[in-house]
């Protein structure tokens, strides 16, 4: 009865070189990442990621895809090639990570027990595992800070190419690249009946959880503004594809963790948003819908919450996705299944009502969070039917029409000028000083909940309360010793040690500050915390 449950977020970040605009995507995503491991990681990056519990052919439908049936951009766990997008050309030529002393410097993790790597010709931030949405913005604001710091470290060297990125998700010329959400859930739950009762929840979210795009169509082909960047993306209901032929519902089983007790929702049809109560609400609302059908399994029901989320299962989902982004009236009525019409905050304020309903039914006192999620969402749904301006502090898509439509009244601009698509893409510059989105923040018109120094520590430190409190602080006291590490192990080693030292971490609340906080302070080297450990 909470929010409470393992998150976290990738990000893939937008790259330009300035004034090079055919220039590698993924060699340039190279020098981001190695700079990074040079300048901050040091002799820490020395340990390059662990390939052996990828498997990202696995369907949760019960089947493996043929690894010579799949699109190469599936082929995410190949150390030696970074996956190519699904939107371009696929011959492009592999970044000479070789040029590196070290190519693993293209594939780092980090002391706050996040990754950083090339993947699908981007930079990507994969946050650590944490266990709140609060704390998925504090850790997905450190890697926006992770990559502005190789973005300063990248134009401080006359040897090395500037480089922009952008926290967004399309490019202006037809491709798309990704904020996946990550989930773990319940394995009792079929995966089709989780597959059914999320699709409407995601379909609608936009209305709040939507980052706003100049132009409609993938490429922009047609005027106008959006809810989400991501929306006329989306071409299947359910898939294992991520990077074309993009579903609602990923299909991929690949949990990182105890797969008898938990799998891993890879959620891949979310905007990358900069404020942070668009974030918060995003994961926040996400997790409460994840119990609500939890407790139906576990329990047969939940206070009958679950007849109205069945209900709205809509005629064609994909289509419906691309009318609630185009709608900024937020009018349009869906059909569902059963010839019904509901508009996407009608569907949302159903989820809502079911997930009050569960939570009454149990009776349990809420803590804070699970109540201002619930508080923060129900206000939202109310304000957006009948004010949605008032709603430009929290919702993004808001925020930025705001200024669009500012700009648009004073200069007599129609929605095809090439002055929005350029603000568009300016309000995600990663640098303070050109991101129009970090002039609302100085300006004080967007809510933030999380402070500066929360997140410079969250840069460095890991979570406490999940297992990347242990992988974070091991790289951090024992990099030198530790030769390779994923997220549900870490492989050291040691000085005159036969063999290599697996320590696997298969419970993502195991290895908390709680459990082996003492163990790490009273361990000097690895071969000491090993020997601990096997004790």
């Amino acid at each position: 009865m909470t929010v409470r449950r393992v998150m976290g977020i990738e990000t893939e970040y937008g790259i330009l070189q300035p004034g090079r605009p055919m220039a590698n995507p993924m060699l340039l995503s190279s020098h981001v990442v190695a700079v990074h491991a040079a300048a901050r990681e040091g002799a820490r990056a020395k340990a390059r990621w662990d390939y052996d519990d990828e498997d990202p052919l696995h369907d949760a439908r019960g089947f493996r895809l043929q690894r010579a049936a799949a699109h190469p951009s599936l082929l995410t766990d190949d150390p030696d090639r970074p996956a190519p997008s699904g939107d371009g050309p696929q011959e492009l030529e592999r970044p000479a990570v070789e040029e590196y002393e070290d190519p693993g410097a293209a594939n780092v993790i980090l002391t706050n027990g996040a990754r950083l790597y090339v993947d699908h010709a981007h930079p990507e931030y994969s946050s650590p595992e944490v266990t709140n949405p609060l704390d998925a913005v504090r850790w997905d604001r450190a890697g926006e800070q992770v990559m502005l710091a190789s973005v300063r470290t990248l134009m401080s060297s006359p040897a090395l190419p500037d480089v922009t990125l952008y926290k967004n998700n399309v490019d202006g010329k037809g491709a798309t690249y990704g904020t996946h959400e990550n989930y773990l859930v319940d394995r009792a739950v079929p995966f089709g009946d989780l597959a059914a009762r999320l699709i409407p929840f995601f379909v609608s979210r936009q209305v709040f959880t939507g980052a706003g795009r100049v132009g409609l169509g993938q490429r922009g082909e047609h005027a106008g503004f959006q809810l989400s960047q991501r929306a006329d993306y989306v071409e299947a209901e359910i898939g294992l594809e991520t990077t074309l032929r993009r579903p609602l519902v990923n299909t991929r089983d690949e949990p990182h963790a105890d797969p008898a007790r938990w799998r891993r929702l890879h959620v891949i049809v979310g905007d990358a948003t900069m404020l942070e109560v668009a974030t918060y609400l995003r994961l926040g609302t996400a997790s409460l819908v994840l119990w609500l059908i939890e407790r139906a399994v576990a329990e047969g029901g939940a206070g009958g919450a679950l007849g109205a989320i069945d209900r709205l299962t809509l005629r064609d989902p994909v289509q419906a996705t691309r009318l609630v982004s185009h709608d900024l009236t937020l009018t349009t009525r869906l059909e569902l299944a059963d010839g019904r019409y509901l508009t996407a905050l009608e569907i949302q304020r159903t989820y809502l009502d079911a997930v009050r309903s569960a939570l009454a039914h149990v009776g349990d006192p809420l803590d804070d969070q699970t109540s201002d999620v619930l508080d923060r969402w129900e206000s939202l749904l109310d304000r957006l039917a009948v004010d949605p301006a008032s709603c430009a502090r929290e919702v993004e898509w808001l925020a930025k029409l705001r200024l669009l439509e500012g700009m648009r009244r004073r200069d007599h601009l129609a929605w095809d000028h090439p002055r929005l698509a350029a603000v568009d893409l300016q309000w995600s510059d990663l640098r303070p000083e050109r991101g129009l989105y970090h002039r609302l923040v100085a300006a004080g018109a967007v809510e933030l909940l999380v402070t500066p120094q929360e997140v410079d520590d969250a840069v460095v430190h890991p979570p406490q309360d999940t297992r990347a409190y242990f992988r974070g602080e091991a790289v951090a006291r024992y990099g030198a010793e530790i030769s390779a590490a994923s997220w549900d192990s870490v492989v050291f080693d040691v000085p005159g040690a036969a063999t290599l030292q697996r320590v696997p971490m298969r419970d993502p609340l195991r290895g908390t500050h709680a459990h082996v906080g003492a163990l790490l302070a009273a361990s000097p080297d690895a071969a000491t915390l090993l020997a601990a450990l096997g004790g």
